[in-house]
């Protein structure tokens, strides 16, 4: 490098420092970049050693490349100094601009300090210019500032030694020098940015690498499941709407996955079970319902949803399990009908009678009278209507029927009753029809039968026998009855017949015409049997338990089993 002295500065030196800037911006790889930076210091600005201390993450400085001497770098490259030693450096050298001039009549106190050096050797200087071993001369680079020249944050210092002219570098040198670091900042960091560019790609290729195989497990975990699959749209105008299923889910609902397009599960669903479905909550919701085979019939599922999204913002969408039940549910089904119908005949048992028979009573005697306002909504309705006081009174209902009403006015109890009224209540009550009379009231029949002559079947032709007898009667008590009435069997040769909406006559009716359908042959075995009936008409009224109907029913069926000779209690 020429000095300030000369008038000028050769084409050649600025061709060889044109050429190390360009190796130093074009190196493919940040420690490319900063080898190039210490090999530029060396080739192009006339040094003999050159070294590349990079700041690191916590601060302090390593020594990143060295140019110039093979044992120099094999002894130093890679070791750290601390960023106290290196500002104690920075701050007492002598300010060249930027660059920070250390004399070696002042850098002996550095000698021991944990910055990595390399000591040379050499006679003491014989002119004032003279370059001395132990001079030291730094150039700190920082990242590119902002506008205006405002320095950046220190990114390294690059450390020069030994000039190749002896002499310590002039004004031209020193401004050189000065450029060349601004430049390798300006290298480092782009060098450090296509690094952190290519880490990324390398990571987003990666996690693309990682979703595509995700992705693809999920469609094939999605595809291949045993059991169905779904994925529908979540919220909007199509909320429900079935996107896509698995080839499970087409086949155990008989339907192509272009035909299933065009549903959403509430197409589907039974219409009994649409209350279900509505009520099972869009994310971690599950459900025991049926849905509609493309044949019309139903097959009971197990429905369960989760959500999930495309991506990290966008669109979510409802996953929905379908796990066929349809054996499970059909093994409770006749544990059920098991647990409430007879084994041999397939009619209700007498849990399952007194189950029906119960829920159609209610503790209300029929003996206490309705009061003079039947329901609370009937009083308001009225008093809206006709906009004057209550039918025998010109006070508040509390105060007309102090016992009816509680502290705030509300129905709780007839006048003079023992039974609890329910303002509020729509139960239809029963009411038995009065003995004897004919005044159009319909109640809740209680037919009690017991066959005659059975025992004699049993005893002569064995159970075998007697059981296709009881299956026959149960058969024909059941055609014998109105769609909606109960036929049960309590046991042994006992039946029980519910037939709600029936006069006194209806119900007599009723019985003969049963006891007419059982009297005929029944043929068993080649041979023809005959069993009589006694029935017995009780009737069910609020205010009676189910077992007291059945006892009056019963005492009823015995008085008219006396009533008749025993002759005439069996047909044939």
């Amino acid at each position: 490098m020429e000095t300030e002295s000369e008038p000028y500065v050769q084409l050649t030196t600025l061709r060889q420092l044109h050429q190390v800037m360009a190796d130093m911006n074009t190196a493919r790889s940040l420690a490319d970049t900063l080898q190039s930076v210490a090999d530029g210091v060396v080739g192009g600005l006339g040094y003999e050693l050159a070294c590349v201390n990079l700041v690191r993450q916590d601060g302090d400085l390593v020594v990143a490349a060295l140019s110039g001497n093979s044992a120099a770098e094999a002894l130093i490259t890679g070791r750290v100094g601390s960023r106290a030693a290196w500002e104690r450096r920075l701050n007492m050298g002598e300010a060249w601009g930027d660059l920070r001039f250390i004399p070696h009549t002042e850098g002996w106190v550095l000698d021991d300090d944990d910055v990595p050096q390399w000591f040379t050797d050499g006679p003491a200087p014989r002119f004032e210019d003279e370059w001395h071993p132990a001079d030291r001369l730094f150039a700190p680079m920082y990242t590119p500032g902002a506008p205006g020249g405002a320095r950046g944050e220190l990114l390294g210092v690059l450390s020069v030694d030994r000039p190749r002219n002896g002499r310590l570098p002039g004004a031209w040198g020193r401004e050189a020098l000065q450029m060349y670091a601004f430049q390798a900042a300006i290298a480092i960091s782009n060098a450090r940015l296509r690094a952190n560019m290519q880490r990324a790609l390398v990571r987003l290729e990666r996690e693309q690498q990682a979703l595509r195989a995700s992705e693809e497990s999920f469609r094939q975990a999605f595809e291949y499941a045993p059991s169905g699959m779904a994925i529908a749209e979540l919220g909007g105008d199509q909320h429900g709407r079935i996107l896509r299923t698995n080839d499970a889910l087409c086949r155990l609902l008989g339907r192509p996955a272009s035909a299933m397009r065009r549903y959403s599960f509430a197409d589907l669903v039974h219409p009994e079970d649409i209350g279900t479905l509505l009520r099972t909550s869009a994310e971690g919701g599950r459900a025991e319902l049926r849905l509609a085979r493309r044949d019309g019939s139903y097959v009971w599922v197990s429905l369960r949803n989760s959500v999930v999204a495309d991506t990290a913002d966008g669109p979510r969408f409802l996953l929905t399990h379908v796990e066929d039940i349809e054996d499970r549910k059909r093994r409770e089904l006749q544990l059920a009908h098991r647990a409430s119908h007879d084994s041999l005949t397939g009619l209700p048992n007498s849990a399952e009678l007194r189950s029906r028979l119960s829920a159609r009573l209610c503790g209300r005697p029929q003996s206490v009278p309705p009061g003079p306002v039947d329901t609370m909504d009937a009083a308001f309705e009225r008093y809206e209507r006709f906009g004057e006081p209550y039918p025998g009174a010109e006070q508040h209902p509390a105060e007309q029927h102090p016992a009816a009403y509680d502290a705030n006015g509300h129905g709780f109890a007839f006048p003079g009753g023992t039974g609890a009224y329910e303002a509020y209540d729509h139960h239809v009550h029963a009411v038995a029809p009065e003995e004897g009379r004919d005044d159009g009231i319909k109640g809740l029949a209680v037919l009690f039968c017991d066959l005659d002559g059975f025992k004699s079947i049993n005893d002569r032709f064995g159970h075998n026998a007697g059981d296709a007898v009881l299956v026959e009667v149960a058969r024909r008590l059941s055609h014998g009855v109105r769609e909606g009435d109960t036929v049960a069997r309590l046991g042994g040769d006992e039946f029980v017949v519910l037939a709600d909406g029936l006069g006194r006559a209806d119900a007599e009716d009723l019985a003969v015409r049963l006891r007419n359908g059982i009297i005929q042959p029944i043929r068993v075995d080649g041979r023809a049997m005959r069993v009589g009936a006694s029935f017995g008409i009780g009737w069910a009224s609020c205010g009676m338990t189910a077992d007291e109907v059945l006892k009056s029913a019963d005492e009823r069926m015995y008085v008219e089993k006396r009533s008749r000779p025993k002759q005439h209690r069996r047909a044939g």
